[in-house]
């Protein structure tokens, strides 16, 4: 476990200090292809904003529910935390019973870092991009 940890460790004093924080809640649907839908708040400069969470995907069957919470590494400006996520390449999903960690980034180099419980019965085969947006 040690060994495992240690890119995520790495990885989070690349980045610099924390930002902001981050809590979102997801529903996934998949037959083929996969969608999903939900929201969230982001925590940034001593204000909450409303987020919107939305991603597309090819592969898997089932349906689950997403939690996620976590950290923001890059955050400048508000403006800056939307767009298009993708999961790093040096990121991990590691635990069992739905449980795990997952590191995104967008274009505009912000980062989040996000402890995730899954609830549901889905089967993920494919690549999966999350759309953020500000409400």
């Amino acid at each position: 476990v040690l060994f495992a940890s240690m890119p995520a460790a790495a990885q989070s004093s690349q980045l610099g200090p924390a930002t902001g924080t981050v809590k979102i809640e997801q529903l996934q649907v998949a037959f083929i292809g996969s969608g999903a839908i939900g929201g969230g708040t982001l925590k940034f400069r001593g204000r909450s904003y409303g987020i919107t969470v939305g991603g597309l995907g090819i592969g898997g069957i089932g349906a689950s529910r997403l939690r996620a919470t976590g950290t923001v590494y890059g955050l400048s400006n508000v403006k800056d935390f939307t767009g298009a996520y993708v999961q790093l390449r040096e990121g991990w999903a590691l635990g069992d019973q739905g449980k795990g960690r997952l590191w995104l980034r967008n274009t505009n180099g912000v980062t989040l870092r996000l402890a995730t419980q899954r609830k549901g019965l889905q089967l993920s085969l494919g690549a999966d991009g999350v759309l953020i947006g500000i409400k």
